[in-house]
């Protein structure tokens, strides 16, 4: 085990699968008490039994990020429950396919609320409990699309993953002098559901990403966490308001 992160608390939304997992892991190796949020119970359970298992300490917090209450209780039992609040990892999202004009309001909705609300009321408890205590680390996980390139038939996703990109480069300078610091990873294609196209197997996927991408292949969800972990360590400790974009040459 690192000692990296030891003495410090770490909550990951979006903990109970693929990246928010991942890095959970990466952040509890590195000897963070690790802190999962989401709204399936069963897959946070999953996680918090894959790091003690590993000699890390975890805990599991059911949140739904698109509901104010939620999230509120989120950070204070993180607190309650474990001293402090240190880290935070706003990964939790969802995708939803459609071009512009053929999206229906509550897809619309849905994505911006989960995407974008969802992690600007993550944030704003965030960064209340860690300006109150002069410190913290903020990392919002965003995407190579919509920040840095297009893609017909994503454009809730996209609008809502700009939006998140631009709210936390906002808040960097706004808070920077308070002693948080937030930056953004903006991961491509990742080895997950949530890069399949309608209707793809993972092999369709694998044969379609080498010919769109430079490195010719998705990343995995640990290359991803590796990204995350690393901006959040004080080996980053002069990037303020940063979009570290990890897309394999996406958009080089």
């Amino acid at each position: 085990m690192s000692a990296q992160f030891s003495g410090k608390v770490a909550l990951v939304t979006g903990g109970g699968s693929g990246i928010g997992r991942a890095t959970a892991q990466k952040l509890a190796h590195a000897g963070a008490t690790v802190v999962v949020a989401g709204r399936n119970a069963g897959t946070l359970s999953q996680t918090v039994k894959l790091i003690r298992e590993a000699g890390g300490d975890a805990d599991a917090i059911t949140t739904d990020i698109t509901r104010p209450e939620s999230v509120a209780n989120m950070v204070t039992t993180t607190v309650a429950r474990h001293g402090g609040l240190h880290v935070a990892i706003n990964n939790a999202g969802m995708v939803a396919v459609g071009q512009v004009a053929d999206v229906d309001e509550d897809t619309w909705d849905a994505v911006v609320r989960t995407n974008l609300t969802g992690t600007w009321l993550a944030m704003k408890h965030e960064i209340d409990h860690m300006r109150r205590h002069r410190g913290g680390v903020i990392v919002n996980v965003a995407s190579n699309l919509g920040a840095h390139q297009r893609m017909p038939g994503l454009g809730a996703y996209l609008a809502a993953k700009a939006g998140a990109t631009a709210l936390a480069r906002t808040a960097a300078r706004e808070y920077i002098g308070d002693g948080i610091r937030i930056n953004v990873v903006s991961p491509g294609p990742v080895d997950t559901p949530m890069s399949l196209r309608p209707g793809e197997t993972t092999a369709d996927r694998a044969e379609r990403i080498k010919g769109e991408l430079p490195i010719g292949r998705v990343a995995t969800v640990e290359e991803i966490s590796d990204a995350i972990v690393w901006i959040a360590s004080e080996e980053a400790g002069y990037l303020v308001g940063h979009d570290l974009v990890v897309d394999g040459g996406s958009t080089a």
